[in-house]
């Protein structure tokens, strides 16, 4: 044989396992995969505790690979800059405030899921020896808090609760782990904080927890996907969905399982830090609906009147994506 017939067999060869490759997907119901699998970016926190879960354990890009996709991950500190900017396709979950300022910026996402409320998982915390016992006494202090975080709206609905605003305090716009390096150092009086930054502090050092979100929001976590990128690939979205759910699932049913996987990931925290924010947190995913987000336009409200946002919103004119089964 030729060089040349063998190198024409050889392709001819590849042809026809490329054609029996596809063949056999399409008669599994799976697309066709090319050379290369198709990258789906996803944003995360250190509080993406079930993003990090389906991660850690490789589950979503099991569920991912038969859709001819991969997810790539990327941790960031403040979520708003990429939400606006479109840089990411799926974002994990943020705090009910983080969609006010995203909807109020016009950033082009949809609600996709959302984690039931944990109204403990964030506080307002001071040092145990601190002469800073209630809200009220908050009044010229220096309080650290993330801008456009759900802990931003504790810190400004407690202050309107006790007669208060920011310009009654001396507000410190720090990123969680610069608030948690200002409070340890003490060169802040108080820190507004979530959870699992929460569960840090109390685990370095004695704290007391002036307010947390109880009687103030529930704290649902929001999760958002690019709207192009939804529309474009809703069974991604819906795999996305369906994984979250279960892994929430697994975090509850197996809390030391949870606490072996998250401790390394975190820094090797002690277990029973881990444990501690774990147990504030529902975990449990499920549809946005329309009619239940009242709460998000309290927090509309609050934050205009703050001046944290440029102009009221309908916080339910969103877009909404809901899984098939819970379609109407």
């Amino acid at each position: 044989m030729t060089d040349a017939s063998r190198r024409l067999s050889t392709s001819r060869r590849t042809v026809l396992r490329a054609g029996l490759g596809a063949a056999a997907a399409s008669a599994l119901g799976m697309p066709a995969l090319h050379a290369a699998e198709r990258v789906v970016r996803i944003s995360m926190q250190r509080s993406s505790v079930l993003f990090t879960v389906l991660k850690v354990q490789g589950t979503l890009a099991e569920r991912l690979a038969p859709l001819g996709f991969t997810p790539s991950w990327h941790l960031f500190t403040s979520v708003i800059e990429p939400m606006t900017a479109g840089a990411v396709d799926i974002h994990a979950d943020v705090a009910d405030a983080v969609p006010i300022f995203t909807q109020s910026a016009g950033a082009p996402l949809t609600f996709y899921a959302r984690e039931r409320g944990a109204p403990s998982a964030e506080a307002i915390i001071v040092p145990a020896d601190s002469p800073i016992r209630t809200v009220a006494d908050l009044k010229g202090r220096t309080v650290g808090v993330s801008r456009g975080s759900g802990s931003h709206y504790v810190l400004a609905a407690a202050l309107k609760r006790a007669g208060l605003s920011f310009a009654d305090i001396k507000p410190a716009y720090l990123q969680a782990p610069e608030g948690a390096a200002a409070f340890e150092k003490g060169s802040i009086d108080a820190w507004s904080i979530w959870d699992p930054f929460l569960a840090f502090a109390e685990a370095k050092r004695p704290v007391r927890i002036v307010a947390d979100g109880t009687g103030l929001t529930s704290y649902h976590r929001y999760y958002l996907a690019n709207d192009r990128f939804l529309a474009e690939h809703p069974e991604v979205v819906g795999a996305v969905y369906a994984a979250l759910v279960e892994a929430g699932r697994w975090v509850k049913a197996n809390p030391d399982a949870a606490v072996a996987l998250l401790a390394p990931v975190w820094g090797d925290l002690p277990p029973a830090v881990v444990a501690a924010a774990n147990a504030r947190r529902t975990y449990a995913v499920e549809p946005v609906e329309r009619a239940l987000l009242g709460e998000q336009q309290d927090i509309a409200d609050v934050f205009l009147e703050a001046k944290l946002i440029p102009r009221r919103i309908d916080a339910s004119a969103v877009q909404i994506w809901q899984p098939p089964a819970v379609k109407g």
